[in-house]
C-alpha cells in the first residue's frame, strides 16, 4: 500500500504548523505515538520511580528485540540496544581482534568518528587503514576491493549511505568478497535503517550498526546493534558489565553469549521504549513502502534542485538514498540553511570532516544536506525549491 504523505504528516507534530522539515537525516520528527510513549514514561518514572517503572515495561522492553529482530532479518538473540549508532558502531569495532600489521579497509565515504577510531586504534597496535577507490559512479568498486584484499584483512568497515550525499554503496558483493578471506564486516546503517531495507539475512555482514534519531524517527540517545551470533566466540568482549557478563566467583566472571553483550545495565527505558515504538511504527508501514515514498519525494527535490540555475547538487552513485545534498553558487553552505530557516524550512550543513575523504577529492568543504522523510508532501518541497530560487536571485542581485 503507498504511504500517503498528507496522512504520516497528520501524525507528526511537527509538520502541524506547515514547516517544511527536510532533516531526517539528522535527528527526524518522531510520530505522535512515539513521543507519547516516551513522555508517558517519563512521566510514570516521577510517579513510582524509575524501577518500578520500568519493571511494569518488562515484557515490552523484552519484546523489542524480535521487533529488531524482525527489522533486520535476524534473531532477537542477535539484538543490542545502545544509546546511539556511534557506542554501536564503536562496541563492535573494539571487539574485532586486531594486531600488528593487519589491515582495515574503508570506503572513501566513511564516517569522521568511525576514521578516528580506526586511525588511533591502527596506530597503537601496528595495523593499517586502507582506502577501497570508488568506481566512477561513486560507489565502493568490488573489483577494486577483490585486488586489495588478502589473509591480512581483519576487518572491513562499509557504509551504506554516507552523510554527505544520496550514493547507497553495494552491500552484498563487498561481504562476499571480505567473507572469502576471513574479514569480518560492520556495516553502518545509520543512514540506512528507517529509509532503506538493510536486513543481515539480504547483506550477510556481520555487524549492523544504527541509530533511533534518523529515519527511523526514534529519540536522540538511542542505537541498535546487530551481532552475528556465530561469531561472538572469535571477538574480544572485555568492556562490559555485570549485565553483558556475570560475576561468577570473587576471581571469576562470565560474558554472555549472545548480543547483549554488548548493552550496559544503565539506560533510558523512556528511550529505548519510543525507540521500540519508533520500529513498530516502520514495520506497520512497510520497509518498502517507505522506500518507494522516500525515494519519490527526494527524486523530486534532487530534480528540481538540478533544474535550477545556480545551484549544484552533489549527489553520486546508481541508486539513491533520501538524501540530497546541493550548493549554491556564490552562497555558503551556513547562510544558504539560515535563509531557508528563516521561512521555517529545515536543512543542515554537511561539512568536509564527516567525510573527509570524499568530500577532499572531490574539492568540497561545505555543502548543504536536504533529507526528506515519507511525511514531506510534493507541496512543501516545492516550496523549498520556490525559496532554494529566490536565494539564488538574492545572490546575483548582491546579497542571498
Amino acid at each position: 500500500m503507498t504511504i500517503d504523505p498528507e496522512t504520516t504528516a497528520l501524525d507528526t507534530p511537527g509538520c502541524r504548523n506547515g514547516q517544511v522539515f527536510l532533516d531526517s537525516a539528522g535527528s527526524s520528527l518522531a510520530p505522535a505515538r512515539v513521543a507519547d510513549t516516551v513522555v508517558d514514561h517519563l512521566r510514570r518514572e516521577t510517579e513510582i520511580g524509575g524501577y518500578r517503572a520500568a519493571a511494569e515495561r518488562e515484557e515490552d522492553l523484552e519484546a523489542g528485540y524480535s521487533v529488531f529482530a524482525e527489522l533486520l532479518g535476524c534473531a532477537p538473540e542477535e539484538i543490542a540496544f545502545t544509546d546511539s549508532a556511534t557506542r554501536s558502531w564503536f562496541a563492535a569495532f573494539r571487539s574485532i581482534p586486531l594486531k600488528e600489521n593487519d589491515r582495515i579497509l574503508i570506503t572513501e565515504v566513511e564516517y569522521g568518528g568511525n576514521a578516528v577510531a580506526m586511525l588511533r586504534r591502527a596506530e597503537a597496535v601496528g595495523a593499517s587503514v586502507e582506502v577501497v577507490p570508488s568506481d566512477p559512479s561513486g560507489e565502493v568498486s568490488p573489483t577494486a576491493l577483490r585486488e586489495l584484499l588478502d589473509e591480512r584483512v581483519r576487518f572491513v568497515s562499509l557504509v551504506h549511505a554516507p552523510t554527505n550525499g544520496g550514493l547507497l554503496n553495494p552491500v552484498r558483493e563487498v561481504v562476499d568478497a571480505a567473507h572469502d578471506v576471513g574479514a569480518l564486516v560492520l556495516l553502518d546503517g545509520c543512514q540506512s535503517v528507517g529509509q532503506i531495507s538493510c536486513r543481515a539475512d539480504e547483506t550477510g555482514a556481520d555487524f549492523i550498526a544504527g541509530t533511533g534519531r534518523k529515519w527511523l524517527r526514534g529519540p536522540r540517545g538511542t542505537g541498535f546493534l546487530y551481532a552475528r551470533r556465530s561469531i561472538l566466540d572469535d571477538l574480544i568482549l572485555d568492556e562490559i558489565d555485570h549485565h553483558g557478563g556475570e560475576w561468577t566467583a570473587p576471581d571469576r566472571t562470565r560474558a554472555r553469549d549472545d548480543a547483549k553483550v554488548f548493552e550496559l545495565w544503565e539506560s533510558s527505558i523512556a528511550d529505548r521504549l519510543g525507540l521500540i515504538e519508533a520500529a513498530r511504527y516502520a514495520l506497520e508501514l512497510g520497509v518498502p513502502e517507505i522506500r518507494e515514498a522516500v525515494r519519490d519525494i527526494s527524486g523530486r527535490l534532487r530534480e528540481g534542485l538540478a533544474r535550477i540555475e545556480g545551484v549544484r547538487v552533489h549527489d553520486l552513485g546508481v541508486r539513491h538514498s533520501g538524501i540530497v545534498t546541493f550548493d549554491v553558487e556564490g552562497v555558503p553552505a551556513p547562510e544558504v540553511v539560515a535563509a531557508l530557516a528563516r521561512a521555517d524550512v529545515t536543512v543542515t550543513v554537511s561539512r568536509e570532516a564527516s567525510t573527509r575523504i570524499d568530500m577532499e577529492r572531490r574539492g568540497l568543504t561545505e555543502i548543504v544536506r536536504a533529507s526528506p522523510h515519507y511525511f514531506v508532501t510534493p507541496q512543501r518541497v516545492d516550496r523549498a525549491l520556490e525559496l532554494v530560487e529566490g536565494i539564488v536571485r538574492g545572490a546575483r542581485n548582491g546579497g542571498a
